[in-house]
């Protein structure tokens, strides 16, 4: 039974990173930022980072998804009830990733816990909780996170497109006359944002940048930080499975998650890249600099908190936001999505209650 509970939860791992691990740089690859590839590998390694340090920065979650005070103690460590939730959970997420759908790992999780409540005592299941610490974050923080990228991409818009040259022009000293007595006079030196051709004919300027480049540079930083938000986010929800069993003190459940997930990520995560890079919407770097800042923004604030949010709902909350603002939204696919996301809880409640009845 021991080996069983770590395969599940390595399992579940696994499929978390298929289906979460590139959603941090679904703008960098459909915006052309980086190709694939090396999309790929860099959201893989920001998310081993986020992993491994989710022990210093998240710990309090991992007692929360323990289902500690949603049931009974006596209940939620018990094999068969770990065992349960990490299966509704794990074939919830694994199903959603073959269709191509970004579920939430985080309410896969939660159905478990409920279907495995209901079906183990389902009087003593703590509704209360259940919606305060549960599914008030889930359903406000996608919500909040459209409305910010909204404002944010109207805000980032308001420079001209033309404008792709940042000039920094060197000082003016005059000579001025006075009472016989030659004084200089040193101007400050200027900033200049044109076009490429008014910067081609300044004169010498002492520094020229690019806006394209930074902003490029920004949005693959800030693709990386959603990454490290969500490994910081999700592992301790993940490796609760293996410390409620007792199985696994100290580092290693962590690093056995961080493992898996990256793996995980490497193998499968195509389907679900397609349709957040690509169906959703398609987002320059200004709107994929937008949408990023405001996930890792309210994913890591989240995780500072406390707060179960899910990564999936707050990235493409804000990739839908800035969509909606730049009228390039694909309504067909968002619904499809926001479907797949209804349907996650009852799936795995529905798992983990049949698991939990044969066992």
């Amino acid at each position: 039974m021991e080996f069983l509970l770590i395969l599940v939860a390595l399992v579940l791992a696994f499929g978390n990173g298929a289906n979460d691990n590139f959603k941090g740089f679904a703008t960098v690859w459909g915006s052309d930022t980086l190709s694939y590839r090396k999309a790929l590998l860099l959201a893989t390694v920001a998310t081993l980072a986020g992993s491994l340090l989710s022990v210093f920065l998240a710990g309090s979650l991992v007692e929360q998804f323990s289902g500690k005070g949603l049931l009974p103690a006596l209940i939620v460590s018990t094999p068969h009830f770990i065992w349960s939730v990490g299966i509704g959970a794990a074939l919830t997420v694994m199903i959603a990733t073959r269709a191509g759908l970004p579920i939430s790992t985080t309410h896969a999780l939660i159905g478990g816990l409920v279907g495995a409540g209901l079906a183990a005592s389902p009087g003593e299941l703590q509704l209360g909780k259940l919606w305060n610490t549960f599914f008030a974050p889930l359903l406000f923080s996608p919500a909040v996170a459209a409305l910010l990228s909204f404002a944010a991409y109207r805000l980032l818009r308001l420079r001209a497109v033309q404008n792709d040259c940042a000039c920094v022009m060197a000082p003016e000293s005059t000579v001025v006359p006075a009472q016989g007595v030659a004084m200089f006079r040193i101007a400050m030196p200027r900033l200049v944002i044109a076009e490429d051709a008014a910067c081609n004919g300044a004169a010498h300027p002492a520094a020229r940048f690019s806006i394209t480049r930074i902003l490029d540079r920004l949005h693959i930083f800030s693709a990386g930080l959603i990454c490290f938000a969500r490994g910081v986010n999700d592992t301790p929800k993940l490796t609760a499975l293996l410390i409620a069993a007792h199985l696994l003190d100290g580092g290693m459940p962590v690093t056995l998650i961080a493992v898996a997930m990256g793996v995980g990520g490497l193998m499968f995560a195509r389907r679900v890249a397609e349709t957040m890079s690509r169906r959703v919407t398609r987002l320059d770097h200004t709107q994929g600099v937008a949408a990023n800042l405001i996930t890792a923004t309210l994913v890591l604030g989240a995780s500072h908190l406390g707060l179960p949010v899910s990564t999936t709902h707050v990235s493409v909350g804000s990739i839908a936001g800035v969509g909606a603002s730049a009228d390039a939204l694909n309504w067909g696919t968002l619904r499809n999505v926001l479907l797949s996301w209804v349907a996650t809880l009852p799936m795995a409640a529905g798992i983990a209650w049949i698991a939990l009845k044969i066992l």
